[in-house]
């Protein structure tokens, strides 16, 4: 096991993209959160880290 496979963020969404920017509501879907409550966990890479900055306000990252 290589050592970026063993980080992982726990996303979960805390606020609704409903009256959102369109790419903030596609980010979220590409995120793989399908509304308020959802979680995933992620791969902690930097393409993961760069959807989580553009809606941190919407989102609860734990490690």
């Amino acid at each position: 096991m290589s050592e970026s496979q063993g980080k992982t963020l726990r996303v979960t969404q805390i606020y609704s993209v409903i009256g959102r920017k369109p790419g903030q509501a596609e980010t979220i879907k590409g995120l793989g959160l399908r509304g308020i409550g959802t979680s995933r966990v992620l791969e902690d890479t930097p393409s993961v880290r760069g959807m989580i900055r553009k809606v941190a306000h919407l989102l609860k990252v734990e490690d």
